[in-house]
């Protein structure tokens, strides 16, 4: 969808909760895996979320302000490029091995010891496939298409995959994390963007794949010179990994209790207000003001219908990797 405005007129406010409803869902689904994530956030790290993003987000915009911003773009965007090649490869990775023949997929090639300098703090076993070979070749291609030409479809591209990887990725760990950086999130996005300039300076200057853009073809929008709508990827991103745990609780209950179908239901309502307020006042909306208490409205609403309003909030992954230990271990004996 987000890519759609480029063969049809695509009305705006759709395609934006369609295309970033589709990413947290694939994202959501690609999260649940047999083993629990093997790291995943602190309450302390959630409670230093905000204050760390203030302090990036207020830096961007002093570069933007006092540096030139051509270069500022620039170097950022040889950072995303490498970064995207790897979100590419990664997002595509899984669809190319099923299609490539098993002759081809059991050729693999080993590198010990990789690092990528400033990139990556520890070296890692590397282990390549001409499936991975083929996918990564056609993403450093496609990155290169977009740091000279900065098209539009380019950068949908590059954000839904950082996106996608990111809800799959990142763990929450617990409920009560994912609150605390939801609600945490919910003052920071109200402050940025109704207090001060600063978000909204900074989306509009950033000419990199951190936001989703959407063709616009009011005549509103000629008149003003303004032909895109933008969607944060942290509007799809922070959502989607409480969305994607309240999906591997679910799965951890063999998908008896439905909770994903609130959250998810809960997302697509709070970006969909985020709209309509946007169209009424005509105005930029911090999108978590409306998605934070919509998906944790749903899933606590529906938590205390259930009565499992204490276990939903108290569920956490390191106490479902730890039981799954002790039963390994008592059937090893």
């Amino acid at each position: 969808m987000g890519t759609a405005p480029l063969f049809l007129p695509v009305p705006t406010s759709p395609n934006v909760v369609i295309t970033a409803a589709l990413a947290v869902y694939v994202g959501a689904k690609r999260s649940v895996k047999p083993d629990p994530p093997e790291e995943s956030m602190s309450k302390q790290d959630a409670m230093r979320f905000p204050l760390v993003g203030s302090v990036m987000l207020f830096g961007l915009f002093l570069c933007f302000k006092f540096l030139p911003k051509d270069l500022v773009n620039a170097v950022l965007a040889i950072y995303f490029v490498v970064l995207g090649a790897a979100a590419l490869t990664a997002t595509f990775y899984p669809f190319l091995c099923k299609l490539t023949p098993n002759a081809l997929r059991s050729w693999k090639y080993e590198w010990k010891e990789f690092k990528v300098p400033l990139l990556m703090s520890q070296p890692e076993d590397i282990t390549v496939d001409v499936p991975g070979v083929a996918v990564g070749i056609c993403s450093v291609g496609f990155c290169v298409w977009y740091y000279v030409e900065k098209h539009w479809i380019a950068n949908n591209v590059l954000g839904l995959a950082f996106s996608i990887q990111g809800i799959e990725f990142l763990s929450l760990g617990s409920v009560q994390i994912g609150c605390i950086l939801l609600v945490g999130l919910f003052f920071y996005d109200i402050f940025w963007v109704f207090c001060t300039p600063v978000m909204v300076s900074v989306a509009k200057s950033f000419e990199a794949p951190i936001k989703l853009l959407f063709p616009r073809f009011d005549e509103a929008a000629v008149a003003l010179a303004k032909p895109f709508s933008m969607l944060g990827l942290g509007d799809i991103v922070i959502p989607g990994i409480f969305v994607a745990l309240v999906l591997r609780y679910d799965a951890h209950h063999a998908y008896r209790t439905g909770y994903f179908y609130s959250a998810y239901f809960g997302y697509i309502l709070g970006l969909g207000t985020t709209i309509l307020v946007m169209l009424v006042f005509n105005a930029a909306q911090p999108a978590l003001l409306y998605i934070v208490p919509s998906v944790l409205g749903c899933v606590g609403v529906h938590a205390w219908i259930r009565g499992e309003f204490g276990h939903v909030f108290h569920y956490s992954e390191a106490v479902v990797e730890a039981d799954a230990n002790e039963d390994t271990a008592k059937k090893a004996q």
